[in-house]
């Protein structure tokens, strides 16, 4: 595979923890034209803009203008205090407007291997942290043998002004648990339908060990949320509750889509969500020197492939 390439200069990074949204900036809002015209909006999208050195811009906005399939892959990142961080959470969003359809792919943190331009097999969460978002834009083409088109990145708080300025989200718990304490200490998650806050989605979307499933349950939830959310906000018609998203945006999103190609996903790509279809990467996982790792069988690297290739 060919990998896409522009001369575009790097940027320096500072993004903090986290990122279990995103679309925000591609299909949520009140899907009015009027919406990606109006000043404030235009202000919004430059203050947030982030060049990439390994994607083709060129390469990119033909494909939206010819209305094909993109890949838009979803960065979280983590942050430490003396290293640039690792992603925390890596979701791939494959839209194609022919079908109207949209897969959501999660890729586990622990999947072992090649981290591109770094020379070495390691977990797929620390190309970020060797090599800022271009080398884990490079390692995911790698990996599922598909090219990337976009980024999008928010932190973890966020995500949490992300719920509430809509209002907060429901969702079909699987499991009856009490929050582990990173955000909401003793919150009961019900089993069944629950109503979460902003909060209330982080802990949800963060629990991991009281879960048998493991970082797969997570994953699940993760996708469950940002489901919410989609669903949420698209129909959203009040002023200021675009106001209040187009600030959580502002505080907390980098991305590499432009004003041009929004209005495209606005006006071509919106139909998407009318078929959203999970797929969640599964292997055998087993320690390498003391290190777990997930290990990932090339039979199910080609079956998440050929879902975003159709």
């Amino acid at each position: 595979m060919e990998k896409q390439r522009h001369t575009n200069r790097k940027r320096k990074r500072r993004i903090s923890k986290y990122i279990l949204l995103i679309l925000f900036v591609l299909l949520i809002g009140a899907g009015s034209f009027f919406f990606l015209t109006a000043r404030d909006v235009k202000q919004t999208i430059d203050s947030i803009q982030k060049d990439s050195a390994v994607i083709d811009e060129g390469v990119t906005s033909e494909k939206i203008k010819n209305k094909e399939r993109i890949n838009i892959l979803l960065l979280g990142i983590d942050e430490r205090e003396f290293d640039s961080g690792r992603s925390d959470a890596m979701l791939l969003m494959s839209l194609d407007p022919n079908t109207e359809s949209l897969d959501l792919v999660s890729i586990p943190r622990d999947t072992r291997t090649e981290i591109v331009g770094h020379h070495t097999i390691d977990k797929i969460n620390h190309a970020y942290a060797f090599g800022g978002v271009d080398m884990a834009v490079e390692t995911v083409e790698e990996l599922l043998n598909t090219d990337i088109d976009y980024f999008v990145e928010i932190n973890m708080q966020g995500l949490a002004d992300l719920v509430d300025a809509v209002d907060g989200v429901t969702v079909n718990n699987d499991l009856d648990w009490y929050d582990e304490g990173f955000y909401k200490k003793d919150y009961h998650y019900k089993k069944g339908q629950i109503n979460l806050n902003g909060d209330q989605a982080l802990g949800y979307t963060r629990m991991r060990h009281l879960d048998p499933d493991g970082d797969f349950g997570r994953n699940s939830r993760q996708r469950q949320v940002i489901e919410a959310i989609l669903n949420k906000g698209a129909n959203i018609k009040s002023v200021s509750k675009i106001d209040d998203l187009l600030d959580v945006l502002g505080k907390n999103v980098q991305t590499n889509i432009n004003l041009a190609s929004m209005r495209h996903l606005f006006t071509d790509y919106r139909n998407v969500r009318n078929s959203i279809q999970e797929h969640e990467i599964r292997g055998q996982g087993t320690k390498i020197d003391g290190i777990y790792y997930l290990i990932v069988p090339e039979d199910e690297i080609a079956a998440v492939h050929k879902s975003i290739s159709k």
